[in-house]
Parts: C-alpha cells; sequence; structure tokens
C-alpha cells in the first residue's frame, strides 16, 4: 500500500472503538473442553469427530490471536491452547483487551454475570471506561423471585428497575429469544398484566425458576424500559438455539417502532445477522432506529469482511455502530473489534480507490461508525462516564 493511500488503514488502527454491546472477559483459565464450548452460539456437546477450530472462528483465532500471545500466525490448537494455559487469564485478558483497542465498553451484565468480569473489572484489566447496560428480563426475574403478589409484580419491578438503572446507559432486552418478534406490540393491560403474572409466579413457586418468557410480561418490560427513555437494546438474529430465528426477523418489529417512535426512545438492533439488510431499511425509514452486525462479524471470520459491507449498503452511516458481543474468551473482545475495522477498511478502501468516496469522507464514516454514533446515542463524553459509569479515561490505543 503506498503512503499516500493509507490515512484511513492509520485512522482505523488508532480509532478507540466504542464496543456498544458487550459482556465481560472470563477471569478463570479455561481447559481445551471449556474453551472450545465457548467460541461457537451452540450450546450442544461439540461431536468428537470435530472441533471448533475448524470453522471460521476457530481459523481466525489461530491467524490473529496467537501473535498477540507471542505465538507465530496459524500455531496449532495445541499450542495455541498451551500459551494460553502458560500465561494465565488474567495476561491473556490483559493482552487481548489491550491489542483490541477498544476505547470504552457498555457491558450487558444480565447473561451469568457472576461468571465473567463486571464493568469495573473490565475497566480495571483494559484501563479503558466501561459502563453497564441493564437487561430487563434478569429485573423482572428477580423480582419476581425476591416475592412478590401479581398485582404487585408490575410496581415492584418498575421500582426495582428504577433503582437498577442509576448509572446505567442503556437497557436490553432478550425477547428475541424468549418470544420472538411476532407480539402484539401495544402496552399491556394492567388486567392481562396481572393474570399472566399469577400464571408466572405460581410456575415459579413450584418449579423454583423464574425464567420469563409469558409474551405478555416480556411486554410489560419492554415497554417499562420505553418508559426510562434509555436506549433500547434488542437482540436481533442470529444466536444460540433457543432462538427460532424465523421469529427475529426486525421486519416483525415494524408496528412496535412506530408505536415507540412518539416516545423518543433509540432502539438499538443488536448483530442482526442474516437479517441486516432488514434492519439496515428500518435504520433508514426510522430516525430512532440504529443497528450493528455485532456478533456475526467473529463467527463469519474471513468472510466477516462481505457481511460489513452488505451493512453499509442502505442504512445512513450515523445509524450504524460496532459491537461485539463478546463473552468469556477475551479472544472474542479482540476478533470482534480487529475484524470490524479490517472489514470496514476494506470496503470503504474499494470507494475510495474508485474515486467515488474522498478519503477525507472514509475516515469521517469510519469514525462516526467505529465511536462516534454511540458517543452521541449514549449521551457519553470523551473522558468521563455519564450517570456514574466506571471511567478510566479514553486515551489512544494501547498496542503491544
Amino acid at each position: 500500500m503506498s503512503t499516500e493511500s493509507s490515512g484511513l488503514e492509520a485512522a482505523l488502527a488508532e480509532l478507540p472503538l466504542v464496543d456498544h454491546h458487550v459482556h465481560g472477559a472470563s477471569a478463570d483459565d479455561l481447559d481445551r473442553a471449556t474453551f472450545e464450548t465457548l467460541v461457537t452460539e451452540s450450546d450442544r456437546p461439540i461431536p468428537a469427530y470435530m472441533t471448533q477450530f475448524d470453522s471460521q472462528i476457530g481459523f481466525a483465532l489461530r491467524r490473529w490471536c496467537a501473535p498477540v500471545l507471542g505465538l507465530p500466525a496459524h500455531a496449532s490448537p495445541e499450542d495455541y491452547l498451551a500459551r494460553r494455559a502458560e500465561l494465565g487469564a488474567a495476561e491473556v485478558n490483559r493482552l487481548l483487551l489491550a491489542a483490541s483497542g477498544v476505547g470504552r465498553y457498555l457491558v450487558e451484565t444480565g447473561y451469568r454475570g457472576d461468571a465473567v468480569l463486571d464493568p469495573a473489572g473490565m475497566a480495571a484489566v483494559s484501563g479503558r471506561p466501561a459502563h453497564e447496560v441493564v437487561r430487563l428480563e434478569r429485573v423482572l426475574e428477580e423480582t419476581a423471585a425476591s416475592g412478590v403478589s401479581a398485582a404487585d409484580l408490575p410496581g415492584r419491578f418498575r421500582e426495582e428497575l428504577t433503582r437498577r438503572i442509576a448509572g446505567a446507559v442503556g437497557l436490553k432486552s432478550i425477547i428475541a429469544y424468549r418470544h420472538g418478534f411476532a407480539f402484539d406490540p401495544e402496552p399491556p393491560g394492567d388486567r392481562e398484566v396481572v393474570e399472566a403474572a399469577g400464571r408466572w409466579l405460581a410456575a415459579g413457586e413450584t418449579s423454583g425458576e423464574w425464567r420469563v418468557d409469558d409474551p405478555v410480561l416480556l411486554r410489560l418490560a419492554l415497554w417499562a424500559g420505553v418508559e426510562h427513555g434509555l436506549p433500547l437494546q434488542l437482540h436481533v438474529g442470529y444466536g444460540d438455539p433457543d432462538v427460532e430465528l424465523r421469529l427475529t426477523d426486525p421486519l416483525l418489529l415494524t408496528r412496535w417502532l412506530k408505536l415507540v417512535e412518539p416516545h423518543g426512545v433509540d432502539v438499538m438492533l443488536l448483530h442482526c445477522y442474516p437479517y441486516h439488510r432488514n434492519a439496515g431499511y428500518l435504520a433508514q425509514v426510522f430516525p430512532h432506529v440504529y443497528f450493528d452486525v455485532g456478533l456475526g462479524v467473529n463467527y463469519t471470520g474471513s468472510r466477516s469482511d462481505a457481511l460489513i459491507a452488505e451493512s453499509l449498503e442502505l442504512a445512513p452511516f450515523a445509524k450504524i455502530l460496532f459491537s461485539s458481543d463478546a463473552w468469556g474468551p477475551a479472544e472474542l473482545h479482540f476478533l470482534g473489534a480487529h475484524l470490524f475495522r479490517r472489514g470496514l477498511g476494506r470496503a470503504l478502501r474499494r470507494w475510495v480507490d474508485a474515486g467515488e468516496w474522498t478519503e477525507a469522507d472514509a475516515i469521517r464514516v469510519a469514525t462516526m461508525i467505529g465511536a462516534g454514533n454511540a458517543l452521541r446515542v449514549y449521551g457519553l463524553e470523551e473522558g468521563g462516564g455519564p450517570r456514574g459509569g466506571v471511567s478510566h479515561g479514553y486515551g489512544p490505543r494501547q498496542v503491544r
């Protein structure tokens, strides 16, 4: 690459990304079996005839993560895992999070948050600000488990949610997992909420489990989130087998999005693969809708360039964000950022070289998508965090 054509790539390399939807890194040492279960979205046992290293993410991991840990690119899985064990989880996390160049983390704590680093832990390891995103369904489930009547559940839930979001920058719903998007878009009525709560609480008292999947109660949580006004994240599309993928097409949200629009709440469609083009359409036509292709980037590996390019087809560039959705191995945090930079840079470089864009415009758009849009939508400012978020400054990219 010529010196005169390296401005875009240099700008992307130094850009402190804002990972607007991520989970904590694992603080535990991981044996091979555990590690492999954490680099797939499947929750089933891995068949004896295969390894997750023989996948797009497995090859990407050996190519890009191995050098960060001091190994040659394409190191064997055995050598890679041996080096990982030799370094220990704390050093692996430090190296990979630093090399990611992420400048700020928005950490969703609702999925097994006690098994990974919390926002304060992520900030301490990375030296970068970390803020909490609160999962609505988890708050509702914890409210039910604390002991409450069906009639009191809606009010107690709203009180608990108000308490929990102090210091948070956003909310998250997993209604895609628990029911899908083919739900009544209207806020539920008081009577139907109490009836649904009665059934759920009775079942929970018998089983001791508080997994909310009733569509009425899920709508209660969703609309309570809207009432608070924070950016509201929704998982869309690809995920583990708990998702019925056909019911997570974001086009099914159209009527709900129209009802939300007057409330002035920004809706963040997360991941979206394979419905990312549909999400791009929604982000174009509704001013309060944003999207990313986060989770799909890691798992498409060397094909992630195409996914990222497709995400740039229709939506205004002010409506696209970066996320990794990493949970557990810090390799996912690093790869999410690395592959995103590479894919975005390659797409924009093609347009610059074809004379369709100027390099200055490409750098401006890359900065918007990688960091600026998230800083704007979540009300964040460089050098600190709103609402009591954990902050350690917003400095330049750390490199190993």
